[in-house]
């Protein structure tokens, strides 16, 4: 079908890639939020003191220490945004009465925010990088790294899968 007709969904239209979609980015959004709970790095400093990390503990400490300016980036591009751009492809996908060019333009917007939320994963790289350079101390990446990662791959696996689905609309 190469119409989204008004008053059926995207889903209903394209009934087993939009089942397939939906599924990647429920499940995205769900290692989204164990990604952001579960510790992402645990630090080793001299080989004595050890302690786990999650975003949002990084975020909370971020705040009490007024560190407004760090925790606003982090809190943006590593919370809000993938969270918005998941459920706007969720939108897309589940509403009915979208019409084609709404769903181009939808697509759209979610495609320009992934580009930004791509942003956290340099600020983690430059981290860690730094304190692996010092020598003082290791990092290793904990379960939360590698579930926010999958949500990241799952998105976007999601999201090209979606703009192949919406460039065919109203064709």
């Amino acid at each position: 079908m190469a119409t989204s007709s008004k008053g059926q969904s995207l889903i209903a239209a394209y009934r087993r890639a939009g089942i397939c979609i939906v599924l990647m980015l429920v499940a995205s959004l769900g290692c989204f939020f164990a990604g952001i709970f579960l510790p992402f790095t645990s630090l080793t400093k001299l080989w004595l003191f050890e302690n786990q990390v999650s975003v949002y503990q990084g975020l909370i400490v971020l705040w009490k220490a007024g560190e407004i300016f760090l925790f606003l980036i982090l809190f943006v591009f590593t919370i809000c945004f993938p969270f918005v751009k998941i459920n706007a492809m969720l939108t897309l996908w589940l509403y009915p009465r979208l019409a084609g060019e709404h769903a181009k333009r939808m697509y759209h917007f979610v495609s320009n925010l992934g580009k930004w939320s791509m942003l956290d994963v340099f600020v983690m790289a430059i981290l860690v990088l730094t304190v692996k350079s010092s020598g003082v101390a290791n990092i290793q990446v904990g379960a939360g790294f590698f579930l926010f990662f999958v949500s990241v791959m799952l998105t976007q696996l999601a999201s090209l899968w979606t703009g192949n689905v919406v460039s065919r609309l109203d064709k």
